[in-house]
């Protein structure tokens, strides 16, 4: 019996990331598991990151924190408002204040350097270019360039022990497809966390783009969202 492949995914503990995990997992990989509590407002994802990994059994769950907070320049990492009501058309138009300057650079550099530690030559990340098309670095063009310089820029890569590959399978699926696609891999999304602005307890606004894209999701699919939003919290 031959040994599973090593993968790393990038787990925020959104249902994009929770899908994605599940998908390294129905592809046959060991999963390795990475959450960065980069300073965001939202660092309540990060319980949320805990619960996903432990429900898909994860060989390992390595948690790093940085400070990109020291940086600001968004409405995640900084004090600047989180935009909320937005409707659909100025949603898909520009980028958001929400973008956070270079993340999924950052986030995969991580990922790499973790992978090389562990034999691994696949990452996983739950980007994705229809509901988010403004983050500069959810594009096709992004990932298969940071893609190449995986391959020059690491031992691994230079001395042909194997080739780095970016795993993005949820890119061009929408969010009712990506949700369909993760029920169908027994993905339980109450234990996720997609808002970036939840209440001190930790419910969803409901009201950011992120809440709004979701909630319409499971509208359309004539589903419940099974996580608890703060407006609701008197029902």
């Amino acid at each position: 019996m031959t040994e599973a492949r090593r993968a790393v995914v990038l787990l925020s503990g959104g249902l994009d990331s929770a899908t994605v995990l599940a998908e390294a997992g129905a592809a046959g990989y060991e999963l390795y598991a990475l959450t960065v509590h980069y300073g965001q407002r939202h660092a309540v994802e990060i319980e949320a990151a805990r619960r996903v990994a432990r429900a898909r059994g994860v060989a390992r769950h390595l948690e790093l924190e940085i400070d990109l907070h020291g940086f600001g320049g968004s409405a995640l990492t900084s004090s600047l408002e989180v935009p909320k009501d937005r409707p659909a058309e100025e949603m898909t138009r520009g980028i958001p204040l929400t973008y956070v300057p270079a993340r999924n650079t950052v986030f995969l550099a991580l990922a790499l350097a973790w992978a090389e530690t562990l034999g691994a030559f696949d990452l996983f990340l739950g980007v994705n270019c229809v509901d988010y098309s403004g983050y500069p670095d959810c594009r096709p063009a992004f990932l298969q360039a940071f893609e190449t310089l995986a391959n020059l820029a690491t031992r691994a890569g230079v001395e042909g022990a194997g080739r780095f590959r970016i795993h993005a399978p949820l890119l061009t699926l929408t969010k009712e497809q990506i949700i369909e696609r993760g029920r169908a891999l027994g993905v339980d999304y109450s234990l996720t966390h997609s808002c970036y602005d939840p209440s001190p307890e930790g419910l969803a606004c409901g009201r950011c783009d992120a809440c709004r894209i979701r909630r319409s999701a499971f509208e359309r699919l004539g589903l419940s969202d099974p996580i608890r939003y703060e407006e609701r919290c008197g029902e």
